[in-house]
């Protein structure tokens, strides 16, 4: 074999073994996601949305920790429904992706504490969307802290059509996978009403003190789902 033919076929073969290596770490990489999708918590809370269309009344999805959480919310911009506002809180500054589905026509924005837009899907919004793209590539950096989502319709978009979406947040892997499923506002709910969870909650909280007995240690179905008071830390 000529020296020509020895390098084609050295050069064919390290090829392959690249190709096998590449194949190989592909199937480990699903083997490991598989592995660690079987290990993961699942838990689901359907609550109301408030009535009132301002931020102060956002629905809480959850606590976002660093490898360990994954916050789902599901709904829907009903006839006449213009806005819908939801809170989460990031327990440490990290890359942070957002994955979102459903009809088209839905503006998304990720707002800090106090108010001020960091992301927009507006393709005009200029640098807030440059955030958008990079937050959906889980390349954008958010510090710990409180954050809000504002979902709205696209500009142009008529506010009788029924607009569905679902939103999702992550920062790393996760072993609990919390759904929040929003459901509209029940006609004549007060946004300052409290719900029947608060006020039994609230009832709870009068008991204990009357009794002078402390409160029940434990993870109650809420601490779980809103996340362990560990994230807090």
């Amino acid at each position: 074999m000529s020296d020509g033919m020895a390098g084609v076929s050295q050069m064919v073969s390290d090829l392959n073994k690249s190709i096998n290596s590449a194949i190989e770490r592909v199937k480990a990489e699903r083997e490991a996601q598989a592995a660690a999708a079987a290990n993961v918590q699942e838990f689901r809370k359907d609550v109301r949305k408030s009535s009132s269309d301002s931020r102060a009344f956002a629905t809480d999805i959850g606590i976002l920790a660093k490898n360990t959480t994954r916050l789902n919310v599901i709904g829907s911009l009903n006839a006449n429904d213009n806005v819908d506002f939801y809170k989460f809180r990031v327990t440490s500054k990290g890359e942070a992706t957002m994955g979102q589905i459903g009809d088209k026509g839905v503006h998304v924005q990720l707002m800090s504490k106090h108010g001020t837009v960091i992301a927009d899907s507006d393709q005009k919004a200029g640098k807030t969307y440059d955030n958008f793209k990079s937050l959906m590539q889980g390349e954008l950096t958010l510090d710990r802290g409180d954050y809000s989502v504002r979902i709205s319709r696209d500009k142009g978009e008529s506010a009788k059509e029924t607009k569905n979406y679902a939103i999702q947040f992550s920062m790393g892997s996760y072993t609990q996978d919390y759904d929040t499923v929003a459901k509209a506002p029940r006609k004549g709910d007060s946004p300052f009403a409290l719900s029947a969870g608060q006020q039994a909650m609230l009832d709870g909280l009068n008991q204990a003190a009357a009794s002078m007995k402390s409160i029940p240690t434990g993870q109650t179905g809420t601490q779980k789902l809103l996340g362990s008071f560990n994230l807090f830390i």
